[in-house]
């Protein structure tokens, strides 16, 4: 019991609980921001790298926002895009094309925000146990992929129409995208170990 006047608290072992349940969210805040950070950075290195592939040129960019929709979830996953994208607005060349407002209202910004909204879903999915296994883990890629094109092209078809839009904003990536399905699919251990490892 503590005497009236000592500064020995009455109840040192819910301090010392309280103590290190804050360093341990402050850890874990600080392991989410180094993850978005990751997360900002792979979506940019994957935006400049192009890979010889046919009928046009593949980029990895799908490839990475699978891969953070379903190892992050739902709420890191928006947080990581979102940065991505602010930094593309305010300017820093981390779009594919570059940087800034225009490239975001411009005929390619739907994809654009199809990432956001993809990432996000299948964070909602992976938290509800689609990661587990290959099969959920491909149909949910499948839908995710599916999202993103159906923004991009849904705004694409403003600038060109809805014909040339799925002409040269979907079937020319068809191959490319099943691909990067099955490969972020194969992955997705790596990811998870990847992630486990800086949230520990």
């Amino acid at each position: 019991m503590q005497i009236l006047g000592d500064s020995t608290p009455l109840f040192p072992a819910v301090i010392a609980s309280y103590s290190s349940g804050e360093v341990n969210l402050k850890r874990r805040l600080l392991a989410y921001f180094v993850l978005a950070i990751i997360g900002s950075f792979l979506l940019t290195i994957s935006a400049k790298v192009q890979l010889p592939f046919y009928p046009v040129p593949m980029t990895m960019q799908t490839l990475v926002v699978l891969l953070i929709g379903m190892t992050y979830g739902p709420y890191l996953a928006a947080v990581t895009i979102s940065l991505y994208i602010i930094q593309g607005v305010m300017g820093f060349p981390v779009f594919a094309g570059g940087g800034g407002i225009a490239y975001i209202i411009g005929p390619t910004g739907g994809y654009i925000i199809g990432f956001l909204i993809s990432a996000t879903f299948l964070g909602l999915l992976a938290n509800r146990g689609w990661g587990k296994t290959w099969k959920t883990t491909a149909i949910s890629m499948i839908a995710g992929v599916f999202i993103i094109f159906l923004s991009g092209i849904s705004w694409l078809s403003i600038y060109i129409g809805f014909e040339a839009a799925i002409l040269k904003g979907f079937i020319p990536f068809i191959y490319a995208d099943c691909l990067k399905i099955i490969i972020a699919s194969f992955a997705m251990p790596t990811a998870w170990s990847f992630v486990d490892k800086i949230l520990k």
